[in-house]
């Protein structure tokens, strides 16, 4: 694709802003967490877009540190949740009281109200705790009693697993995995990073105070901006092509039946969330439009969890991700 072609609009003077708002965050960020660039950038694409992140990695990782810090950097309102076996949705969205003085129920808002909700060892958590979480997740509300209440604006979950291999972890349901925008595989630090993380956390000082640089007015404004970056209709075409392929691979040329290897495609909520999150990438990158390379460096965290293999693939020892990537290296680049 030619970029002259694809520049070739209005920029929206509002794009400016976001540019030194993304650094400025990202800076303050960086002052706590070493070597996790990847897993910041793809924060700050969730909190850009308000799609809800799930970071998998085992124990030790700074998933937890990461979200937390981002969180403090933004004058918003925060809860963490510790998802535990003996949870019950009471504890997430709340429950009613009774008051004796009136014989009266007044609702008490669980931590779930909150703009940015830290949803720590996700999976520990039971069904029914994820069904509840699921409401507020997709619809924006919860209901306590008979009453629903909207939850506050922004509203961002960024929640955290362990590998399903772990003990006493449980797989999320299809249908709440496909509520977060991006699910991040989060991998060890390099050698010289540990050594960074070592000087800066291997000592009794005190941590380090993170003091709020973003309110939501401006949070607000950087999503508006992002809807506002320039979206080819070719690379629409591209996406549509790729999230298809998940369903139906029949027409790629690959050495691979991967009609045989999938048991599960990509819904059209993954090309929505493909278009949204290549918006918030491309503006990361410091531009105002989306390249098929944006398409192709934040497609894997989209789809990874929503491309489903099929027993035969398990077989083979081939997941998710080998499948997707199979899938990028077929579909036609315009």
């Amino acid at each position: 694709m030619d970029a002259t072609e694809t520049t070739s609009h209005a920029t929206d003077p509002r794009l400016a802003e976001v540019g030194p708002l993304v650094r400025t965050l990202r800076e303050r960020i960086e002052t706590v967490v070493v070597g996790q660039d990847h897993m910041v950038s793809r924060l700050l694409v969730g909190l850009l877009t308000g799609g809800h992140v799930l970071l998998e990695g085992v124990p030790g990782l700074a998933k937890t540190l990461t979200v937390t810090t981002l969180a403090r950097a933004i004058h918003a309102e925060f809860s963490r949740i510790q998802f535990t076996p003996d949870l019950l949705p009471a504890d997430l969205i709340g429950t009613l009281i009774y008051d004796p003085r009136d014989h009266s129920f007044t609702p008490r808002k669980g931590p779930i109200f909150a703009n940015i909700v830290l949803a720590d060892e996700i999976n520990r958590a039971p069904a029914k705790v994820q069904s509840a979480l699921l409401e507020a997740m997709q619809e924006r509300h919860a209901t306590i009693g008979d009453t629903t209440h909207h939850m506050p604006d922004p509203f961002l979950v960024l929640a955290t697993q362990n590998p399903i291999e772990q003990e006493g972890t449980y797989p999320l349901p299809e249908a709440q995995v496909d509520r977060f925008m991006l699910k991040l595989r989060v991998t060890y630090p390099s050698k010289a990073q540990e050594r960074a993380i070592v000087d800066r956390m291997a000592n009794s000082a005190p941590a380090i105070e993170i003091e709020p640089v973003a309110t939501l007015e401006q949070i607000a404004r950087a999503r508006t901006a992002v809807d506002s970056v320039f979206v080819d209709d070719r690379i629409k075409d591209y996406v549509v092509d790729i999230v298809h392929a998940t369903r139906d691979p029949s027409g790629l040329e690959s050495k691979r039946d991967l009609s045989r290897l999938i048991e599960f495609g990509a819904s059209p909520r993954a090309s929505i969330s493909l278009i949204k999150a290549s918006r918030a990438f491309a503006l990361l990158e410091g531009r105002d439009f989306v390249t098929p390379a944006d398409i192709k460096a934040i497609g894997m965290d989209v789809l990874r969890h929503r491309v489903i293999p099929s027993y035969e693939a398990e077989a083979e020892g081939l997941s998710s991700e080998d499948l997707v990537t199979e899938i990028f290296d077929r579909v036609r680049v315009p």
